[in-house]
């Protein structure tokens, strides 16, 4: 079976674990489990799966994908639980069916989060309401400065106990913007602690992403 996409969630502790990491406990999952991925050929065969859009550590998210492929025909259905049964704490399997796109129409994210020890939210949602929102950021040829306001579709403000709820929706292929990027075009006045989680992802017109 192959074209086939895995939905899962990946939060808690479990945040901390790295990509290559989370690569190589997807294949410990999957063997655990007795489901067998099918491998490419050649000296140093490797599984076929790869996460459609790898997580930065540190940031949870309800809306990730694994595409992978299999040895033999399953009921997906079943896939989630049986792979729950093995999975470590903070990563649960949510769904598993044939992958209707492709990884890189993934183009929207809805994100929500906490921003602590800055400005409020008024201060916020002025700022990236404006028409340009220069960041300057590390390239393959040296340092370069980019415009990440058309790649913003959504940032809501909302001031909380101790801090700023903000509720965001970006662009993450592209071009990429994450919140990390929107919190280096903060400069000074960026919040001295944020934490951001991925809900929804989506294509390009804004269809939910599968």
């Amino acid at each position: 079976m192959d074209k086939l996409r895995l939905k899962f969630s990946k939060t808690g502790r479990a945040v901390y674990i790295s990509h290559l990491d989370l690569m190589r406990t997807m294949q410990r999952v999957f063997s655990r489990a007795g489901v067998k991925l099918k491998y490419s050929e050649g000296f140093n065969p490797h599984a076929k799966i790869s996460i459609v859009l790898p997580l930065s550590v540190g940031t949870a998210s309800q809306c990730e994908y694994m595409d992978f492929a299999l040895t033999e025909d399953m009921d997906l259905s079943a896939l989630p639980e049986r792979l729950n049964a093995c999975m470590p704490e903070g990563i649960r399997a949510l769904e598993a069916y044939e992958a209707p796109c492709k990884g890189a129409e993934l183009r929207w994210l809805l994100l929500e989060g906490v921003m602590k020890g800055g400005r409020d939210a008024a201060f916020y949602t002025a700022f990236f309401a404006r028409d340009t929102i220069p960041v300057t950021r590390k390239a393959k040829r040296g340092m370069r400065t980019d415009d990440i306001a058309p790649a913003i579709q959504a940032a809501q403000f909302d001031d909380m106990e101790g801090g700023v709820a903000a509720k965001l929706i970006l662009h993450a292929q592209d071009p990429t913007v994450s919140p990390e990027l929107m919190m280096a075009a903060l400069g000074e006045d960026a919040p001295a602690y944020w934490r951001f989680t991925r809900l929804e992802a989506f294509r390009e017109d804004m269809t939910p992403f599968r």
